[in-house]
């Protein structure tokens, strides 16, 4: 809305500018008048007409076409993009603020958190993961990699509240044989990429967040934010979301 409002009187300004620049051109105005000129701007860009002031030159005829051209033109663009900006649905997802690398089965594997903000679904949820680290080829040629990392369960029909995306680090991981060294000299990134449909609007939604090495802590595990009431009603604490604890090293 501020920049809807700057453009407005922006524009404004520079007709009233043109106005005064030819002289005495709109009836019952003062000439030489600012304010007068920008007034009048208003009324024909807002297409108002009160018939007090109105052009009386050939000059003047010229500037107010255009102006009335001009704003047809803006008001229809900028319709267009206010509507597109507040219909555009927002994902409002959060993602776990780190990601641990802990046993799960006997597996080494790769965990870390999501959770819908919104109060509706998003349905048809779909997560990918890439690794993007830095490799050097055997010719010796540096190179920026990206690796696609498969998750156990990369889709999921609604997404309620929370969702634990785990990546089981076996032989054919690329995180195989890595440690935190490792990842920190290769300069190693997650990037998370979350698509799904709005179940309201039924529009696409996105969400994108990266881990650095650092964001990656081994040997930890999420705090349990599932909770069981007395009278045996399960809720989430989201309070706990981003807390981990290092495992026992026995």
């Amino acid at each position: 809305m501020a920049i809807i409002g700057c453009l407005y009187i922006a524009n404004n300004v520079i007709f009233a500018l043109f106005y005064m620049a030819g002289g005495d051109c709109i009836a019952n105005a003062k000439v030489g008048s600012f304010l007068d000129a920008f007034f009048f701007s208003v009324q024909t860009l807002a297409t108002i007409g009160y018939g007090a002031m109105y052009p009386k030159t050939v000059y003047s005829n010229t500037i107010v076409t255009i102006e009335a051209m001009v704003g047809m033109v803006g008001v229809a663009v900028l319709t267009g993009l206010s509507f597109a900006r507040f219909s555009k649905p927002t994902a409002r997802v959060v993602f776990s603020r780190v990601a641990v690398i802990t046993p799960y089965d006997g597996i080494p594997t790769l965990i870390f958190r999501t959770a819908n903000k919104r109060r509706n679904l998003i349905i048809e949820a779909q997560m990918q993961v890439y690794l993007m680290r830095d490799e050097v080829t055997i010719e010796g040629q540096f190179i920026r990699r990206i690796y696609e990392m498969q998750l156990l369960r990369h889709r999921s029909p609604s997404f309620t509240l929370t969702w634990a995306a785990m990546h089981q680090i076996n032989e054919s991981s690329p995180l195989y044989g890595m440690t935190p060294e490792s990842m920190v000299q290769t300069n190693s990134t997650l990037v998370v990429s979350m698509s799904g449909i709005d179940e309201t609007v039924a529009q696409l939604v996105h969400a994108r967040h990266t881990y650095a090495a650092h964001d990656i802590l081994w040997n930890s595990r999420f705090v349990d934010i599932f909770h069981q009431t007395p009278e045996g009603h399960r809720y989430i604490d989201y309070r706990y979301f981003h807390d981990v604890v290092p495992l026992d090293p026995a």
